[in-house]
């Protein structure tokens, strides 16, 4: 999983770059790049369609498929080509015992099919994207702030607080990801969590939320760190000491400004790694747990149907590899378009 800190290395330096171009700010002049990025386009239209639907899912359950994607139906039915149809159908395979869902009937109802629970997988669908999408943000939110902040101070003020704090880095670093997050995963879901008078439940979106936003904090607070230590011995910094500058306004006024432009390309990149972590701890049981829903739990309830209602397992795996493809995408434009060696055409 060290390959997780290889794009820190081609990640630009544009806040120490002159502060306009040809009587362009920064920001403006990468907002340009970016509208003028037919792949950064598709891809943020894209995202926008996934996190649109996903927001609509309660929406499109009631007043669409008119179910309850929370609540087994087993027993339920549905008006299929002016028919009532059972939803759990009997077999076809093998000796016809049992039942298998109904399957995609790209109606209002069941339109991508039925569970093993007799569930709307569709309604599923977008439940699930919403929590995904939350888990992913609100942990790459976390991870970058603690990142940012660990990187910084060891970066910038050095001697006993930079030995501590990479010594701390190293630890969790040594750890191989996943290792990682599902053991904490495992202890965690498993008893919950008691912080004084904070009580976290088993089944909350908060452990996940939390697991994920730690792992991931020496990737990018080890390159952090570098940027710090670069930025200490620049010319401008350097003259700023020189002039007897306070430490703080060095911090706030030369190190962020250069810093938050890593950070920032940091976010969609951060977000897709995030999103795949997510699925792959819900999928064994260890990350959202019921009666919510996400990509990765929607995969899992797939998993026995996967030659009988092959959708139930795809329609979430696609979409998980449309949104990381995007974000990626996106990573990547944002890094370009804020790498001032980067021509307006």
């Amino acid at each position: 999983m060290n390959d997780v800190s290889r794009p820190a290395a081609a990640l630009p330096a544009a806040a120490d770059a002159p502060a306009s171009r040809g009587g362009m700010g920064p920001w403006r002049r990468a907002w340009r790049l970016l509208s003028r990025d037919p792949a950064a386009i598709a891809a943020a239209l894209v995202l926008l369609v996934i996190i649109v639907s996903s927001l609509a899912a309660p929406l499109y359950a009631s007043t669409i498929a008119g179910t309850d994607p929370f609540r087994s139906n087993l027993s339920g039915r549905i008006t299929l080509d002016g028919q009532r149809v059972k939803i759990m159908q009997p077999s076809t395979e093998g000796l016809g015992l049992g039942v298998t869902p109904i399957g995609p009937t790209f109606e209002a109802q069941y339109f991508l099919g039925a569970d093993s629970q007799g569930r709307d997988v569709a309604a599923r669908l977008f439940y699930g994207g919403r929590n995904s999408l939350l888990i992913a943000a609100s942990s790459t939110a976390i991870c970058l702030l603690l990142a940012a902040l660990l990187g910084i101070s060891a970066g910038f003020f050095g001697g006993i607080v930079d030995m501590v704090l990479s010594r701390i880095l190293d630890i969790l670093w040594a750890f191989p990801v996943y290792l990682l997050a599902i053991s904490l995963s495992i202890v965690l879901i498993s008893k919950g969590l008691v912080l004084g008078p904070i009580v976290i439940n088993a089944n909350s979106l908060l452990l996940p939320i939390g697991i994920i936003g730690i792992i991931y904090v020496p990737y990018v607070a080890r390159p952090v760190r570098g940027r710090v230590l670069s930025l200490k011995n620049s010319e401008f910094v350097l003259a700023a000491i020189g002039l007897g500058i306070p430490k703080w306004r060095i911090l706030l006024k030369d190190i962020l400004p250069n810093v938050s432009t890593m950070l920032i390309v940091f976010i969609p990149l951060m977000m897709a790694l995030n999103i795949i972590t997510e699925s792959a701890l819900s999928f064994l049981s260890i990350g959202v747990q019921a009666p919510d829903a996400s990509w990765g739990t929607i995969i899992q309830d797939g998993q026995g149907l996967l030659y009988s209602r092959p959708a139930v397992a795809l329609a979430p795996g696609i979409a998980i590899v449309l949104t990381v493809l995007a974000l990626n995408v996106l990573g990547d434009s944002v890094r370009d378009a804020l790498d001032p060696r980067t021509k307006i055409i």
